[in-house]
C-alpha cells in the first residue's frame, strides 16, 4: 500500500467527513473507494471515446461493403 499526502478543498473534506461518519467508514477506506469508482468511470469514458473514434474511421468502409452486398442480393 502506498502512502499519499493529499490536500482537499475545505468543503470537499467536510462532506467526506460527514459521509464517513454516516457510513461508519474509515476516511482512508472512503477515499480508496472514491478513487476506485472514479478510475472505473474514466476507464469507461476513455473506452467510449476510443470506440467512437474507431467507429468513425470504419463507417465509410462499412457502408461501401453494405452497398456491395446489396448489389449482390439485387442480382439474384
Amino acid at each position: 500500500m502506498k502512502t499519499l499526502s493529499l490536500k482537499l478543498d475545505d468543503e470537499i473534506f467536510a462532506d467526506a467527513e460527514k459521509m464517513t461518519s454516516k457510513l461508519n467508514l474509515a476516511r482512508n477506506r472512503y477515499i480508496n473507494e472514491a478513487v476506485s469508482i472514479y478510475n472505473l468511470f474514466n476507464k469507461r469514458r476513455l473506452l467510449k471515446n476510443q470506440l467512437t473514434k474507431e467507429s468513425k474511421l470504419t463507417s465509410k468502409d462499412s457502408m461501401d461493403i453494405l452497398r456491395e452486398f446489396e448489389k449482390l442480393i439485387d442480382e439474384d
